[in-house]
């Protein structure tokens, strides 16, 4: 044998039949062939035939070819470029055995070729036909994306179809990303005249797969925390394969906070964390958490956040009703509409809030129950109706805007820095009773003055009046001409009942049918008419009530001259009626 010292040009071992396989040969020396053929004849193993698998032994290395011993001294030679690897280099080495193809015995010219590829091959085809007979599976490398799959290195290329890459449906870059990594497969069907083998990824994973699940089964409880991959996303959740089985994270157990879409929190093919909430292994549902593996925000929650508290937070959402802050994740409260404005003005939410902005909000309640808490936004800014009855108290006299005119009265403002409208009520307007359209007097932004009536920050009511600011004809009538006094008028309307008498503009008085004459009257229009001018003596007048009562008979009777004038005073009447007036007179005369 040669040794591993030696070079190409060496020595021999003498007793090897062979040839030289210098650099500078293609191909070996065919002389000695008669040699060779009866050395073979007398000594070589007749079962060693073309086509049969040997072990041999690298005895020389050369340009072209390697020796290979293959028993009793006989060297046969193989092409250098099979045990060339990837990057060129030569991965054998002398005295290093390798498995080999007998491709040829040429025993005139003393040739023994040799294939390693060839023996690799036919063994993998051995491994081909067992993994399909015993169901195993062949491990190789993914070597390239093609039309329709992948190529798959097992010793030989196998076509891997895009639809047995994995357990679903892959995109291309998911195919892509396959190329270069090993894998085990399963072989579908093999053709060995073809030299065609198509194999399956997806039928290992799906048996990988259903040997978790049983394992799983098994093991799995309740308040077990396990690693996942979601595999879709819903509306409602996501399903996460936690080894075989798919389990159900709904949206509301992905975090404390709300969340609008299962995908804000996971994304598909991502591995994450979760609790088993609820197993049933019968059905093999299961329901899972995210949220469980972090501490409960409301935990403890009134301690952080005290009624009265000032804290910051941002606006998540703005609805019709009010607004939803969060304070901390997990933790949202509400801003109702009716703790945003302190006035009761109706304007929507999202005028002084939109989504994102931060604010200050005042803890107006905590009901950890329901989890739910109460914001104020407006207990952070100063109270208008404080300032309002600070600065224009009662009976004040102020010039108010007119910002609104309707059928009922003025709406007005009369601080440009306070957000609040005062109402100036259409009875307020003038004492003339006439008066009942605001609409013909006043106009947006006429500047009135007026007078405070009232100022009731709990209702958040502000009245104001024009008339105020007038004597009240009522009373100065009542002072000018009190009970028995004769007052002159003008007939506005007949009635049934009586007449009404215009005594002054906006004051009528009622002659009632029993006190215009001493005569029996069926008629009043008999002896009264509209427009005509009388006069009559005041029996009753209430300037509170708005109230006078007259008779034109205690005129005629002369009656009115020796009464005690007398007026009434709150809801107690003082010589109410003619008989009154009568006795008076009499006991006048007597005296």
């Amino acid at each position: 044998m040669v040794s591993v010292d030696e070079t190409k040009n060496g020595p021999k071992d003498e007793g090897h039949a062979t040839q030289d396989v210098s650099a500078g040969d293609s191909e070996v020396n065919e002389t000695g062939g008669a040699d060779f053929e009866a050395l073979y004849e007398e000594t070589f193993d007749k079962r060693i035939t073309p086509g049969s698998l040997v072990t041999g032994t690298v005895v020389q290395i050369g340009t072209d070819f390697i020796m290979i011993d293959i028993g009793r001294k006989i060297d046969g030679q193989a092409p250098i470029s099979e045990f060339l690897g990837e990057d060129g280099t030569l991965n054998c080495s002398v005295g290093q055995e390798v498995e080999v193809l007998v491709e040829s015995i040429n025993t005139t010219k003393g040739i023994i070729r040799l294939s390693k590829q060839k023996a690799e091959r036919l063994k993998v085809w051995d491994d081909v036909v067992k993994a399909s007979q015993e169901n195993t599976y062949l491990r190789g490398r993914v070597k390239e994306r093609i039309k329709g799959g992948l190529i798959v290195d097992i010793g030989l290329n196998a076509f891997l179809p895009s639809s047995q890459a994995s357990l679903g449906p892959v995109s291309d870059a998911e195919l892509e990303s396959m190329i270069g990594r090993v894998i085990d497969v399963a072989v579908i069907k093999f053709n060995r005249k073809k030299n065609n083998v198509v194999v399956s990824h997806r039928e290992v994973l799906e048996k990988q797969r259903e040997e978790n699940k049983k394992r799983l089964l098994a093991t799995l409880a309740k308040g077990d925390v396990v690693t996942g991959k979601v595999k879709n996303i819903m509306s409602y959740g996501a399903f996460v394969d936690i080894g075989g089985i798919d389990g159900l994270l709904h949206i509301t157990d992905m975090s404390w906070g709300k969340l609008r879409d299962p995908k804000e929190k996971v994304s598909t093919g991502q591995e994450i964390r979760v609790k088993v909430l609820e197993f049933d292994p019968e059905t093999e549902k299961i329901s899972l958490g995210m949220k469980q593996l972090q501490p409960d925000p409301w935990e403890g929650l009134e301690y952080r956040y005290p009624i009265g508290k000032k804290v910051p937070g941002k606006v998540t959402s703005v609805t019709n009703y009010g607004a939803f802050v969060e304070l901390e994740d997990g933790v949202e409260g509400l801003v109702h509409i009716s703790d945003m404005f302190w006035t009761k003005r109706m304007r929507h939410p999202s005028t002084i809030l939109s989504e994102g902005q931060e604010v200050e909000v005042v803890v107006l309640g905590v009901d950890l129950a329901n989890r739910r808490i109460s914001l104020g936004l407006k207990q952070t800014m100063p109270n208008p109706w404080s300032q309002i009855r600070e600065n224009y108290p009662e009976g004040a006299v102020v010039n108010a805007t007119v910002k609104n005119v309707t059928d009922f009265g003025l709406f007005v403002s009369v601080d440009e820095d306070i957000d609040v409208d005062g109402l100036i009520h259409v009875s307020d307007i003038s004492w003339d009773p006439k008066v009942k359209n605001p609409k013909e007097l006043f106009k947006k932004g006429d500047v009135v003055k007026a007078k405070v009536l009232a100022v009731d920050p709990e209702n958040e009511k502000f009245s104001l009046g024009i008339k105020q600011l007038q004597p009240d004809p009522w009373h100065e009538l009542a002072m000018e001409h009190p009970v028995g006094s004769v007052v002159k008028g003008k007939i506005t309307s007949l009635t049934d009942f009586g007449a009404f008498v215009e005594i002054r503009p906006g004051i009528e008085g009622m002659v009632h049918i029993s006190e215009v004459s001493s005569d029996k009257i069926s008629s009043l229009a008999d002896v009264l008419s509209v427009g005509q001018e009388v006069e009559a003596v005041v029996l009753r007048i209430n300037p509170d009530n708005k109230k006078i009562g007259l008779s034109i008979k205690a005129l005629e009777e002369g009656y009115h001259r020796r009464s005690a004038p007398q007026q009434e005073k709150g809801p107690e009447k003082v010589g109410t009626n003619l008989g009154d007036l009568l006795k008076g007179f009499k006991e006048g005369k007597k005296s």
